[in-house]
Parts: C-alpha cells; structure tokens; sequence
C-alpha cells in the first residue's frame, strides 16, 4: 500500500506585480510560517486566492502601508485644537465686522446723466432705411447720448456718401411702445440693423424728440449662453466640486454687490471693508470647495499671510508714489458724487481683491502637493516636505506670476497703444500716475503671491510632520493593519527603503 504525503501548507506561488512588500518577500517559503497559525481569510488559510491590488505586501508582514491620492485623511486632535484656535477667533471677527460694516444700500443721489449714472430702457430696431448723408443733414451735430457720440470730427465731415435711417420702438417703461428715429453714420463703429435690440438713454429734461438715444447694444442673450457654457462646463468635468465652485462663485458675487460696495458709498473705509469682504469669500470660497480639514485651513492661513503682506506693501507703495485712485472718467464720476469715498484706499482695496482668487489658487495647490507627498512617504520630516514643496511651487511661481502681468496688460492694452501712437518715451509713461497705478497693482500681487509659496509651504510642512495620531489610528496616509505574523525588522527595513 503505497501512502503519500501532502503538504501542510499548499505550495507558495510567486506574486505578480510591485509592491512596497514585494521583492525580499517573494521566495518566502512555508518554513517561515511554521510556529503560528494563519488567520482566517490569510493568504495561507485556503480561503481563496490572495489579496487584491493594494495589498502587495507578503505574509511576512504584519501591516500594510497603501498610499492612495484620495480625500486628506484626518489629522490628530491636538493639531485640529491648534488650529482652530487660530482660525475661529479670525473667523469671528470676520462675522462680527460683517455686523458692523453692514450697509443698508447705496446712498441714493441725483443722477447726472453721464455714462452709466443715467437711465434707460430696452429697445428694438424695427427698421432701417439707406439714404444720403447730405439730405438727413448728417453734417450737424448727432442727438446726445447717442450711437453718434464720441466719433469727434469725422463724424461732422461726413455730408457725403450713404446714411442709415433707423426707426427704434422703446419695449420697457413708461414710454414703452413709443418710436424715434436715429441717423447713422458710415463711418460709426456702431451699426444698426433691422430686428437687434438695443439699450436706450433716457434724458426726461431734453425736448420730446431727443429724449430718446441709442446707447448700446443689448448682449444679454449672448452673455446668458455664454455663462450657461461656462457653468454646464464646470459641473461636467468637476461634479460635485464644480457645483460648489459655482455656488462659492454666486456667493462672493452677492458679498461684493450687497457689503462691499454698498458699504464703501456709504463712506466706510474702503481697505477695512476690503480686508473684512476678502476674508468672509475666502473663508466661504475655500471649506466650500475644498471642505472642512486641517488642508484647506492651512490654505485659509497661506492666503490669510499673504493678503496682510498685500495690504501693507500696497498701502506703503500708494502713499510713496503719492497715487490718488483718481486716474479716469469713472473715478471722477464717483468722486464728484460720493466726495467722501477715500480714492487711494478704494485703490488698495481693488488691489486686494483683485490678488484673492490667484492667491486661493496658490496656496491651495501648494498644500494639497505638501499633503500629497507626506502620504507618499510618511517618514519624510517637514524639512525634506519643505524642499520638495518647494519644487513644485517655483514651477507655479513662474506661472502664475506671467499670468497675472500679461493679464493687466491685456486689460491696458488700448492705453498702451495711446502711448506708443504718443511716442512717449518707457520713463514717461511709466510715471504717468495711469499706468503707475497699474505697476503698484501688479507688482504688489505678485510679490504676495510668491511670498504665498514658500508660507503655505512652510505652514503644510509644519502641520502635517507635526501630526501626532491618537492611539488606535492610523497615521496620516497609512491604511488599518492587515492581521498576520510578525514582521521581520530587517526585511521591512529594507522594504521601506526601497519604496523611498
């Protein structure tokens, strides 16, 4: 009778893939195992094959490290206390200045007529009409307020050639119905045609035929479709966080229609209204979009640094080169109606709000990479998180900073086109206090804006290598213990090396 012997362990088949456990472990053989059961559902318990992916440590291990790139993984208590014993009493004095500072609406005051402060209606071009530029008498002076205005000289000589007659019936108000005619020029940059609506001003002081003058074209159905792309764009590539985006997008629309401006016209100071409007967006802005986590307060408190640099370096620059906010025809409007409104400090509170959205972008970008890159090594210190953040931010700062200069260079453009045709030499335009304005803007959000990358940096370090876990939880980044022998301390030794 021939008696054969089975194994006490089924044979050991050698794991496909790479893992932080693979390598050294890969020729272990059932001789290692002898002395300790497997548990149930082991690798050796005959339960089935072996672990998914994510688990590629072998049986000689007794823990599993997987580093994924999902949501933060919570930090310990102490350092939720430290933090939120920085950010709580900031964000309440945000709450409590937003009590303060609140308005109850826009001063109301006479309208001038002028530009934007005038009234008007919607209206249709129902008709168009060709004829002689000499018999419409177009050499005389256009009606005020109308698509005539502004075209200077040229407009006047134009007596030949062929003019364009439009008919314009007003749809809204107390007019509505009511039609006009308007004469346009050949040579206007504005054109009427038969069926587009239009922006009428209204003068009631002016005679009954020139009461009524076309002042632009109506965009609203075309800006419409264009932010309903631009929102259907958002929530299809950022799902749940693309929604949140646009809801933190609305909300920072309602803070600066409804307190910041509101506020600064009823006279209060235009950098503390700034400083408390900036701080409450961007305190909704990022938990919104980024939730609540030691993450994206470390953000908070990168962005935080940043905008008090801003504002200091702003209101040091402002008063040196002696800039008054008072530099066109809108400013001028405003100060001639609210004499009150302190223009320099409506110059640096346009500075910090202007330099908010780029610096959210930075110091969240630079506290997600430091984040990241202590999940993909937990043993590294905050010095060696430090270097490698760093890394990463100076690609950003370069970016970012080409991004911003050619962004209010591309907004100045016609101006600089003026000074060229001027043949203004570099040392005179800069001076011009126009364009210094716009040098003091940029330059100061820049510099707050590198200074934003090596402070969230620092801060994210700190926090993270800082981390002290509460007994019984895992590290930052480190998945729950996989049951099994005990390891062996120069193999896993070994293992952690090679995965650095």
């Amino acid at each position: 009778m021939t008696t054969t012997h089975e194994p006490p362990y089924p044979p050991h088949e050698p794991r496909r893939g790479r893992g932080p456990g693979n390598g050294p472990d890969r020729h272990n053989g059932p001789e290692e195992h002898r002395g300790s059961a497997a548990p149930e559902g082991g690798p050796d318990s005959g339960h089935g094959p072996e672990r998914g992916p994510g688990h590629g440590h072998g049986p000689g291990h007794g823990h599993s490290h997987s580093h994924s790139h999902g949501p933060a993984a919570p930090v310990s208590r102490h350092l939720r206390k430290v933090i939120a014993a920085v950010l709580i009493p900031f964000a309440a004095a945000v709450v409590v200045g937003l009590a303060v500072l609140w308005p109850g609406g826009a001063p109301a005051h006479e309208r001038t007529g002028v530009g934007f402060d005038r009234q008007t209606q919607q209206a249709t071009v129902t008709k168009v009409v060709e004829l002689s530029c000499k018999d419409v008498g177009a050499g005389g002076a256009p009606p005020a307020g109308g698509t005539s205005a502004g075209q200077g000289s040229s407009a006047t000589r134009e007596e030949s050639g062929t003019c364009k007659k439009a008919t314009i019936r007003v749809d809204t108000g107390n007019d509505k119905g009511r039609t006009f005619t308007e004469i346009v020029q050949p040579d206007q940059s504005r054109q009427l045609s038969e069926g587009q609506e239009v922006v009428v001003a209204y003068e009631p002081s002016a005679p009954k035929d020139l009461q009524y003058a076309v002042a632009d074209v109506n965009r609203r159905v075309p800006l419409s479709v264009l932010a309903g792309i631009f929102a259907v764009a958002v929530v299809l590539v950022g799902r749940l966080r693309g929604v949140m985006a646009l809801v933190s997008l609305a909300i920072s629309f309602l803070l600066l229609n409804f307190f910041i401006l509101p506020a600064i016209l009823q006279g209060s100071n235009p950098l503390v209204v700034a400083v408390v409007g900036a701080s409450a967006i961007m305190l909704i802005a990022l938990y919104l979009c980024h939730g609540l986590s030691a993450r994206t307060s470390v953000a908070v408190l990168g962005t935080l640094v940043s905008l008090l640099l801003i504002g200091v370096l702003g209101s040091v620059f402002i008063d040196w080169a002696a800039l008054t906010g008072n530099t066109d025809d809108n400013t001028g409007l405003i100060h001639g109606l609210y004499p009150s409104i302190d223009m320099s400090g409506l110059l640096l509170a346009g500075i910090i709000i202007g330099s908010l959205g780029v610096l959210d972008d930075v110091t969240v970008t630079q506290t997600s990479a430091v984040w990241e890159l202590h999940e993909a090594n937990p043993t590294m210190g905050w010095r060696g998180l430090y270097r490698a953040g760093i890394r990463i931010g100076r690609d950003h700062i370069a970016s970012v900073v080409n991004t911003l200069v050619l962004a209010y260079a591309g907004a100045a453009l016609p101006l600089l086109l003026l000074f060229s045709i001027a043949q203004s030499g570099v040392g005179t335009v800069a001076n011009s206090e126009l364009v210094a304005e716009e040098i003091v803007r940029t330059l100061v959000g820049s510099i707050g804006l590198v200074a934003s990358v090596p402070v969230t940096t620092a801060l994210a370090a700190l926090v993270v290598s800082a981390d002290r876990p509460e007994a019984g939880t895992a590290p930052v980044g480190a998945r729950p213990a996989v049951a099994g022998p005990a390891p062996a301390a120069g193999r896993g030794g070994r293992g952690r090396r090679r995965k650095r």
